[in-house]
Formats: C-alpha cells, structure tokens, sequence
C-alpha cells in the first residue's frame, strides 16, 4: 500500500502544492519562497525518510505568516491522507533531538485529535528572513489539519537556529517513529476500534 498523498491548497493568499510520501528515502525538493523555511522542511525530510516536495507562492510582500501557516495546513492534510485508515501503524512517537546547544523535545500521537502543546520562546525575533513567531503557527496548523496531538518542549537552547532546526527534526523522528508499521498491531492501536 503506497502510503502518498498530494494536497493543492489555493487562497489569494497562497498557492501551495506538496506532495508527501512517508515510506520515502528523505529526498525533496522545496520551495517556500523563505530560505530558512525551505531548510526546515528539508532537514524535516531527510530526518524522517519522507520524500517531499513543496511548491508555494505566497504573499512575502506582506510577510512570511500566510506562507508558513499554509504550509502547515497542506502539510498537516498530506499526512492525514498519507496515513489513511492508520491500521497496523504505531501510532505514537518521541524523540529527544540535539543540536549542539538545543534539545529539543517532540512527542506526537496520530489520534485524530488535534492539540498542539508548544514550550519554547526564541531568543531572537528573526533567524535570516523567517520570523521566528511562526514556528509555533506552523505546528498549530499541522496539528489540527493532520487531527494529531503534537508536544514541543525546548529543554535547553540559546541559538534561535539551532533551536528551530532542532524542533523540526526531532518532530520528522517522532512522526517517523509514529506512522511506521508494526506487523503485531493487526488494526488500530486504540481500545476505541478507531482512530
């Protein structure tokens, strides 16, 4: 079962197409229109062995917060349509990342609810051309349209960049670790009968 999904996502805010493939090698191709942001995605590809590819147009003319908060919708829809019925995965997945001097805490449950639980304050209000605000925006949106719980805890950090690029890595490993197959779960990991 190939578990890919292809998501278009067209406001007058933002174009967005991504294309997302979680039994990948971790090879992508984005572009963002931000280059921190593109960085981010693509250490989030390579870390987690998903191959994507993103494509989006945004309103940078404004500021980067459509782009990254649409992202994060397209995202978070590509992995609830990648995933699918969700029987046989693992369902949950942590991962403590570091990254020189951050740690970065990410646990995740794909439970069809969504909550994002968010603790980490940057030091500093822009890293290159990316406002640092939106990392948190971006979670909150993947969140709620993939209806996953994520937890982000930042146990440790002082460089803005390591602390982001932290983040996203460790939530790649964790969504890695909770949408792999495990052949003694015979349907849904959930008392429930669903997910």
């Amino acid at each position: 079962m190939d578990r890919i999904a292809e998501v278009k996502r067209v406001t007058k805010e933002t174009d967005i197409l991504i294309k997302l493939n979680l039994d990948g090698e971790g090879k992508s191709s984005v572009d963002t229109g931000i280059g921190f942001f593109n960085h981010m995605l693509e250490g989030f590809s390579k870390h987690g062995f998903f191959d994507l590819d993103v494509k989006i147009k945004g309103d940078l003319e404004v500021d980067g917060h459509h782009t990254v908060e649409d992202a994060g919708i397209v995202l978070g829809t590509a992995i609830k349509e990648a995933v699918g019925d969700k029987k046989g995965i693992k369902r949950y997945g942590y991962f403590v990342l570091p990254m020189d001097d951050a740690l970065a805490l990410c646990a995740v449950d794909l439970c069809g609810r969504p909550y994002l639980q968010f603790d980490c304050t940057f030091p500093n209000d822009m890293v290159g051309d990316f406002d640092t605000s939106l990392v948190k925006e971006f979670f909150y949106a993947v969140s709620y349209s993939a209806a996953m719980n994520i937890h982000i805890k930042m146990l440790s950090g002082e460089n803005s960049h390591h602390m982001i690029e932290a983040i996203f890595k460790a939530f790649a490993k964790a969504l890695d670790d909770a949408s792999a197959m495990d052949n003694r779960i015979k349907d849904v990991l959930s008392t429930k009968g669903s997910l």
